[in-house]
């Protein structure tokens, strides 16, 4: 049910019936210094911020009936389904095979449809109307029917201006956590070095040489015990770290101590190096590194740090793994363990604010979602200044 002065409107009623909604080019083509922007998917919402493909000039001619322009709302249909971008000013260009294009005609605000379309529970139904098996299709007679509710264009422009102000608080936070992560990058280039010998620039008070230590001989390494899907559940007091990058399901007992530093050791995300902070259960594709003899913070830090090498090792195709021989053998530089422990402090300090940053972005974006939902059915209405008022 919707508000008062609200309609239900399909996307094909406030889109300019001189630019139908339809696909973009059919064939990319070869990069062609020069040639036209085209707009992919993965970039659909950074169009004017990334570097695009250049296709021919010839496509103009032949899909100019899909060429962009300022103010076009575009989402992805095939594929990848339901990402959304607006075109922004001075962008001239064409979109991917994959992407639609509604031109709005006046009566619905571009950002007012952005946001309906990337509304959680707008997903939802975009989904449930997508066809295919093999390759999802959210077809273009689909998206012209597709509902969206629709208030007076003053509203809809006071929901926009409100989304607006959360989308920068958010991309205020990406980029201070952009930025922590860079200087962390530049900080461990600074301290750790390749092989050795002591880094250029060393923190003060320091002196003594390095070495190189293999990890076989710098911790024991062991792998976890494999726990069947069907034990595992959705929520717990425990994760289960496995192969994967997040948990896999929880339980209700652990097997490995908190603090302990992690290798997961199959799957697509082997070789990625993780410090769990709580009681775990470690599984079988999991690699559990105990008794330290090496600064643990100084130890997560340097391995996170060649984490890339750390990848390099893995063998295998189908499902890649890395070995434990492989990874006892591999080397890592080891200062004397003054230093070891204040790098690993600078490190660990630098993780605190990352996360106390990405704890920051998540509550944003949960708050953001939430007002949405209430903004976009009319639970919650903005407040029109008294000339906008009917």
């Amino acid at each position: 049910m919707i508000p008062e002065g609200w309609t239900n409107t399909t996307l094909e009623e406030v889109s300019d019936p001189r630019a139908t909604i339809r696909y973009g080019v059919v064939q990319i083509g070869a990069h062609t210094p020069g040639g036209v922007p085209i707009v992919p998917i993965k970039y659909i919402d950074r169009i004017g911020k990334v570097a695009l493909h250049l296709a021919s000039p010839k496509i103009e001619g032949k899909y100019k009936n899909s060429r962009v322009q300022a103010g076009d709302v575009l989402i992805s249909v095939k594929g990848t389904i339901g990402e959304v971008g607006i075109v922004p000013p001075g962008f001239n260009g064409n979109i991917a095979r994959e992407i639609a294009r509604i031109r709005p005609n006046g009566k619905a605000d571009a950002g007012y449809i952005a946001y309906q379309l990337q509304a959680p529970q707008t997903q939802r139904r975009i989904k449930s109307v997508t066809v295919g098996t093999t390759r999802l299709e959210f077809s273009i007679a689909a998206v012209k029917s597709f509902e969206i509710a629709l208030p007076p264009l003053g509203e809809q422009r006071g929901i926009v201006a409100a989304l607006e102000t959360w989308d920068r608080a958010i991309e205020t936070v990406e980029a201070l956590i952009a930025n922590a992560r860079a200087q962390k990058q530049t900080l461990m280039q600074q301290l750790l070095p390749q092989g050795t010998t002591p880094p250029k620039k060393r923190l003060p008070g320091f002196s003594g040489g390095w070495r190189e230590g293999r990890l076989g001989s710098l911790a024991d390494i062991s792998k976890g015990e494999q726990k069947g899907r069907a034990s595992l559940s959705g929520e717990g007091p425990v994760p289960v770290i496995n192969g994967g990058i997040t948990p896999s399901g929880y339980t209700d007992h652990p097997n490995t101590a908190a603090n302990t530093i992690t290798i997961s050791e199959g799957g697509n995300s082997c070789g990625h190096v993780d410090l769990i902070t709580q009681p775990f259960w470690c599984g079988g594709h999991c690699y559990a590194f105990k008794n330290l003899k090496v600064d643990r913070d100084y130890l997560f830090a340097v391995l996170k740090h060649r984490q890339p090498k750390i990848m390099s090792l893995r063998v295998g195709s189908g499902l890649p793994n890395i070995q434990k021989k492989a990874l006892s053998q591999f080397s890592i530089p080891v200062p004397p363990t003054p230093e070891q422990v204040r790098i690993g402090e600078l490190a660990a300090s630098a993780d605190r604010e990352i996360a106390a940053l990405e704890a920051q972005l998540t509550a944003l974006r949960q708050e953001k979602a939430a007002l949405m939902q209430q903004l976009l059915t009319g639970k919650r209405r903005v407040k029109l200044p008294e000339s906008e008022v009917a």
